[in-house]
């Protein structure tokens, strides 16, 4: 994959060249690249999900609710988001916190992913379909490998938290480096939800991932969801966004590919300090690698968060326009 056309940015000279103090109409975010919608066999589980004794925190409300593909489509057209990365959360029926395990699970996470493909083929340039796996399940590969020939099939999803991956041991990282592996194979762009369980998750915890994983992306994009962290700006998501810092100021030509999402990194409840400290390591790091993603429904409507929160963050007014326009490519 040709490194240049990993982002698509499109200039906006009316705003760069605009009179200071001229009021400038909001440029709508372009692309939200982190949203989720579930499929029919996983709302299915989400029940017993929740109240599993192997969850390790309740489930929030939004996370259960019922939502449609057309619910999500008109919350798009009402903030005036063009495109949308549909996450499917396939990888629910193989965590461990399902316990005890689904006799199903193997099958429940095709017909998710399935679900998840069908409905971006109904939405064509609209919804973007991420299929997901649990990266330790015996079927991964498998399952990764049988969407490698479907057109609308343009990504994969991992979240290390729900699927009880711990970076530090080796295996498990040589077995996320084969699931890198296959997702570069099958021409998929990788969000990952990198945070694990490990109370002092960080910057540790980065290193190993770009040293030992990332480079078996190839030249896939990988989007790191949440900034590294889970949502937030606690102290394990500083840490983990200070180890990619230190990296990338050791190698400023690495990984041109390597991205991070604004998905329920901040809100409107943020502190003046922690916006002006995000944008600092945001500029260090390079405001090009960051994406807007709202974390559907999480975030609630979508105007409020892609549009009215990210307007809090102390950037210069060719960054911000920059950031509402960045798309991170796919195939």
């Amino acid at each position: 994959m040709n490194v240049k056309r990993i982002v698509a940015v499109t200039a906006v000279l009316s705003a760069l060249t605009a009179t200071p103090g001229t009021a400038q109409p909001r440029t709508p975010v372009h692309t939200d690249h982190h949203v989720h919608v579930h499929s029919p066999a996983i709302l299915d589980i989400l029940s017993a999900y929740c109240s599993s004794p192997g969850r390790i925190g309740a489930c929030d409300p939004a996370f259960v609710e019922p939502l449609t593909a057309d619910d999500l489509l008109a919350d798009m057209d009402e903030a005036g988001v063009q495109t949308a990365w549909m996450m499917s959360t396939a990888y629910l029926a193989e965590s461990p916190m399902m316990a005890p395990p689904l006799a199903d699970a193997a099958m429940r996470v095709h017909d998710a992913n399935a679900f998840t493909v069908a409905t971006a083929a109904a939405h064509p340039g609209r919804l973007v379909a991420f299929v997901s796996v649990n990266p330790l399940a015996p079927d991964a590969l498998a399952e990764i490998a049988a969407w490698k020939d479907e057109p609308y099939a343009k990504g994969l999803k991992l979240h290390l938290t729900n699927s009880g991956v711990d970076l530090r041991d080796p295996e498990q990282v040589r077995r996320l480096a084969a699931v890198f592996d296959a997702a570069s194979d099958a021409g998929m762009t990788i969000m990952i939800h990198m945070r694990t369980r490990a109370e002092d998750y960080g910057a540790r915890d980065v290193r190993i991932f770009v040293e030992q994983v990332l480079p078996h992306a190839g030249g896939a994009p990988v989007v790191i969801a949440h900034s590294g962290g889970w949502g937030g700006l606690d102290a394990n998501t500083w840490d983990a966004l200070e180890g990619f810092r230190q990296i990338l100021a050791e190698q400023p030509g690495m990984a041109p590919g390597l991205f991070f999402d604004l998905a329920q990194v901040f809100d409107a409840d943020t502190s003046p300090e922690n916006r002006a400290r995000l944008v600092d390591v945001m500029r260090d790091i390079g405001v090009e690698r960051f994406a807007p993603g709202s974390d559907w429904p999480f975030s609630g409507p979508l105007d409020g968060y892609l549009n009215a929160a990210m307007d809090l963050l102390p950037l210069s007014p060719q960054e911000a326009e920059a950031l509402r326009r960045l798309r991170v490519a796919v195939r």
